[in-house]
């Protein structure tokens, strides 16, 4: 996959090919292939592969090592920029003008190169405040920038590869194809403990900036 260009997640169908070798460990080592002039090249495996090995590993409780080296695989970056491109919040900047439509295959590669020399810090979050739906109260919220989003992003699909396997089936928070109505769904018709419910809310307690 080459670069991406704007809003789209296909890039121009240049293959990423690196010269190092990696280890072999936890999936994200490479592929041997061989150029038209039959040359050994060394291709990183693609997201899907390194993700499924991770998956795999998590489902048999197998400990999962080697993290750090998961971030050196561009193949990551542009999983993670299909899955963003297209959400409204990736053409809002943070505390810098940088946005989606400024993505590119160079701007990965420097990412990877900071991370590799250990030099990748994270900029400061933009707060800003927007009115809640009910009444008028305004709600904080964090806007990083688009290098952090997609790093984060990065980081949230290998943690959830590996983690996903291991949770709890009754477990309904902030997981892919779960959530308040699939949850509800289960009180209704799997439910066979009481019928009390108290819910509650206290993140009102962690808002306050003093």
């Amino acid at each position: 996959m080459g670069s991406p260009k704007s809003r789209e997640a296909q890039g121009d169908g240049v293959p990423i090919v690196v010269s190092e070798r990696e280890s072999r460990l936890q999936g994200e080592g490479e592929q041997v292939v061989r150029d038209a002039g039959s040359r050994e090249v060394r291709e990183m495996r693609n997201a899907e592969t390194v993700l499924g090995i991770i998956q795999e590993r998590g489902r048999l409780r197998l400990p999962l090592e080697d993290i750090y080296r998961q971030l050196f695989n561009p193949d990551l970056y542009l999983r993670a920029y299909a899955r963003l491109y297209a959400h409204p919040g990736a053409m809002t900047p943070g505390v810098t003008s940088e946005t989606v439509d400024g993505m590119s295959l160079d701007k990965i590669h420097q990412i990877i190169a900071d991370l590799r020399t250990e030099r990748f810090r994270w900029t400061p979050v933009k707060r800003v405040y927007i009115p809640k739906k009910k009444g008028n109260k305004l709600r904080p919220l964090g806007l990083p920038t688009w290098r952090d989003k997609l790093l984060q992003e990065v980081i949230r699909s290998i943690l959830e590869a590996y983690y996903e396997p291991q949770f709890s089936l009754h477990s309904h928070g902030f997981r892919p194809g779960l959530g308040c109505h699939t949850a509800l769904e289960e009180v209704a018709y799997v439910w066979r403990g009481t019928h009390w419910l108290i819910e509650g809310d206290i993140r009102a307690c962690f808002e306050r900036t003093s």
